[in-house]
């Protein structure tokens, strides 16, 4: 495909007066305010990971409901992220971000005062609405920064997706040492209801100190562009491309974390507390490597990264998907009386179960960044919408994922079918990436598409391909 070569607009071209050397530090208080506040809004969005192993228990959830349960803050955090990512560009994202803040912590609250099933799916579904900040400080965070240093700026901020081990590593402490007593003279109950009045507190909190501390005025690049400009690159099928690659590198992530816990607990049989701290070693580089990769994009291209992304998801996803077991074949000897023999035997410990884990964690934290870093490049007039709508399509993709789990382990009975479906989507990804790119050289140099045979051709310099 080809490259748009247009520049990202400085802050004069992007509707707003030029920005003094001294308000400069100025986008470094938007950075760490709106990483700290998305790492709360995530770890909100991500609760039910833990929670939802308790409440299973006490609201006598099936396997089934458990993973809808999981399944529904995942859709309402994706839904919207285009729309929070568009009006971040129009309005700023210290307004957007603070709304959002106490929006979720609504629902928040309330989920510590459930009683009854139905209602605690609507709520879990209204608490998923914290999921959409990501686009927000996306558009907010590319609206501060100059484009040389915007790769490494979005992935500090995507960092913030570590959120999602806060209630692994805290949850089944306090959920333990609480159960069953009341707390603030009985206005508030232990256990796993606890949790949700301790992050409804954190988001008011959060909520002010981003008002009073974000710089002012803010920067708002699409505050005079028409609705239409902002929806009119969602035509284009990169756009698409781009987000299914999101959803392999930051929907299956966010799958993957919510189900793990459980997965390691049926699996392996290990306790609520343990499954938390195992699942942070999966979640602490997918998300605390995402700096790495935004630089690594920033200096090598996005594109590289993105192969040696897919590469290493395949191969640690093909090794997760094989069955624990062995092969029986009928020899008829002596060997065994009723003529078989077990071969193959194949048994992935804990150990080396994390291990690969751990590696797969580390290519999708890789890879998110360099995903994201294609937007800037290709449309850098409308980093709010189409990594909105990038965002929202990766979120939907780990809502569709997690029930698509449950059926796959379902259907074939393999506990592993997780990984599976992990192995089948990236390697869709990895092939049309590959034929994109592929394509993409025969267009840019026809000339050498039946060439490759002829001697001469190795003189040809291939160091600096597209990005």
């Amino acid at each position: 495909m080809t490259t748009q070569t247009s520049a990202a607009p400085t802050p004069a071209a992007a509707g707003a007066p030029p920005l003094p050397e001294a308000a400069a530090a100025g986008r470094y208080r938007v950075l760490v305010t709106s990483t700290l506040a998305f790492t709360l809004m995530f770890a909100v969005w991500m609760q039910f990971g833990i929670l939802g192993i308790p409440i299973a228990k006490e609201f006598g959830l099936s396997d089934t409901a458990f993973y809808w349960l999981t399944a529904l803050p995942v859709l309402n955090g994706a839904i919207w992220r285009l729309w929070t990512g568009v009006l971040a560009d129009r309005w700023g994202g210290r307004v957007v971000m603070a709304a959002m803040l106490l929006l979720a912590a609504v629902p928040t609250f309330l989920l510590a005062g459930v009683r009854s099933a139905p209602m605690l799916f609507v709520l879990a579904f209204l608490i998923g609405f914290a999921g959409n900040s990501f686009s927000s400080g996306i558009a907010w965070n590319s609206a501060w920064f100059p484009r040389s240093q915007q790769g490494f700026a979005l992935g500090v901020f995507g960092a913030g997706n570590v959120g999602a081990s806060v209630t692994k590593l805290i949850g089944p402490g306090l959920i333990a040492a609480t159960a069953g007593s009341v707390l603030l003279g009985g206005l508030v109950e232990g256990g796993w209801r606890l949790i949700p009045v301790v992050y409804g507190v954190a988001l008011v909190v959060m909520a002010a100190v981003l008002w009073f501390v974000a710089p002012r005025p803010d920067r708002r690049p699409g505050a005079t562009t028409p609705m239409r400009e902002h929806l009119r690159p969602l035509a284009r099928m990169r756009v698409w491309r781009f987000s299914l690659y999101y959803v392999a590198v930051f929907g299956a992530y966010v799958a993957l974390a919510s189900a793990l816990p459980k997965y390691l607990e049926s699996t392996y049989g290990v306790e609520l507390w343990q499954a938390g701290l195992l699942t942070a070693v999966f979640i602490f580089p997918a998300s605390l490597l995402r700096p790495l990769g935004g630089w690594l994009s920033d200096k090598v291209g996005a594109r590289r990264i993105m192969y040696w992304t897919f590469g290493l998801m395949l191969v640690t996803t093909g090794i997760l998907m094989m069955p624990s077991g062995y092969i029986t074949v009928d020899v008829a000897t002596s060997k065994s009386a009723d003529g078989t023999a077990e071969i193959l035997p194949w048994d992935l410990g804990l150990l080396p179960f994390m291990a690969l884990v751990f590696v797969l964690g580390c290519s999708m934290g890789v890879g998110k960044a360099a995903v994201y870093k294609h937007i800037p490049e290709y449309f850098p007039h409308e980093v709010g919408s189409v990594g909105g709508v990038v965002g929202m399509l990766g979120a939907l993709g780990g809502f569709f994922l997690l029930p698509l789990f449950g059926y796959a382990v379902s259907l074939t009975g393999l506990p592993t079918a997780v990984f599976g479906v992990l192995f089948l989507l990236t390697l869709a990804c990895a092939v049309w990436m590959h034929l994109t790119v592929v394509a993409m050289l025969h267009r840019r140099s026809p000339d050498l598409t039946h060439a490759f045979d002829h001697p001469d051709t190795t003189d040809v310099d291939a160091s600096a391909p597209a990005r």
